[in-house]
């Protein structure tokens, strides 16, 4: 039996969908009711049996700060994929970000020990590597990052993934996976699915960034990989490409037959703008689409080596043009509906 977590989260619901197609027996950690007839449309997207895959997940509500659904959720289970964990860059959720990925992937280490589970991967993220003053593209040797001076969510990202590295030191087989920007088609209100449909209605503008993206079916598909290996106590940086900004717009405008970009966003406006969606984040209690630490990552350039599991593996990775045209598809679909 296999466990994941934040099953309704853009890893989490396309991982059911490759565990499911795969035939494996799968239990799903799910919050919210509305979460889960979202994975269902997932489903209706990919398959022309959706009904009848669906019904094989064992859906239990609960949360992995709450150890009584945690442990109803992990007996009997040999694999656990953690996927579940807040993702936000609101600055006023960073309590709440870093207590609840913090204490929860504790809470899924301590109860994968005590259940002996065959293996578990954790998803991470590449926010928890450092670049040096030397290094041109980051690699899983890069040293780790200081919390010190970091974003709530690379903090929490970070000491998320020292509990399952202690985890790894006390006797537990597991994987970490570190992906770049994921890219997916998903819910479009939650921070993970807002990025494509975002840039589909402002074509015409682009910021100075670059950074490594990956798309989502191959996260999944490197997890599972993973999983069905014998490598352990090694993390694995996934990122399939290092796009710049412009070029993910020009892709997406390509996609969708929208004007190309051809206006720079400048800094001094990048700043405005963060302030402006804080103001009225404050005033509608909504959550801001672009924060601060948003408009700066706009303007970085940061790359990433994502080589080191196809040499281990036989993995390949989908060109992020097949990936972002792919949900530009599922855009149209939308609009037509």
């Amino acid at each position: 039996m296999i466990l994941v977590t934040g099953s309704t989260g853009l890893v989490g619901s396309h991982l059911l969908l490759d565990l499911i197609q795969k035939g494996f027996p799968v239990r799903a950690l799910y919050r919210k009711e509305d979460q889960v007839s979202r994975v269902r449309r997932l489903f209706d997207l990919y398959l022309d049996s959706a009904q009848e895959q669906f019904v094989r997940i064992r859906w239990i509500k609960g949360d992995i700060l709450d150890i009584g659904s945690l442990e109803e959720a992990m007996s009997g289970v040999t694999d656990v994929y953690h996927t579940a964990a807040i993702l936000t860059f609101n600055p006023r959720r960073a309590g709440e970000l870093i207590s609840t990925n913090r204490q929860g992937t504790a809470n899924v280490v301590n109860m994968a020990l005590q259940n002996n589970i065959r293996k578990l991967c954790h998803v991470s993220s590449v926010t928890t590597i450092a670049k040096t003053v030397q290094e041109k593209i980051i690699t899983e040797e890069s040293p780790w990052k200081s919390v010190r001076n970091q974003v709530p969510y690379a903090v929490s990202k970070i000491e998320s993934e020292r509990e399952v590295w202690r985890g790894i030191a006390e006797g537990l087989n597991a994987v970490i996976v570190n992906p770049g920007m994921i890219l997916g088609w998903g819910d479009t209100r939650r921070d993970s699915g807002r990025l494509i449909p975002a840039l589909s209605r402002m074509t015409r503008f682009y910021t100075s960034g670059t950074t490594g993206m990956v798309g989502v079916r191959d996260v999944s598909r490197a997890m599972v990989m993973l999983m069905e290996s014998s490598i352990s106590g090694e993390r694995f940086i996934l990122n399939a490409e290092n796009v710049s900004f412009r070029r993910l717009t020009e892709i997406v405008a390509t996609a969708l037959e929208k004007p190309r970009p051809s206006v720079k966003i400048p800094a001094a406006a990048l700043g405005i703008s963060w302030r402006l969606d804080h103001v009225r984040s404050l005033l509608t209690g909504r959550e801001p689409f672009i924060t601060r630490a948003i408009a700066e990552n706009a303007r970085k350039k940061t790359c990433y080596s994502g080589e080191k599991i196809t040499r281990v593996l036989p993995f390949e990775y989908t060109p992020i043009d097949d990936v972002v045209r792919e949900v530009c598809g599922q855009i149209k679909k939308e609009q037509r509906r």
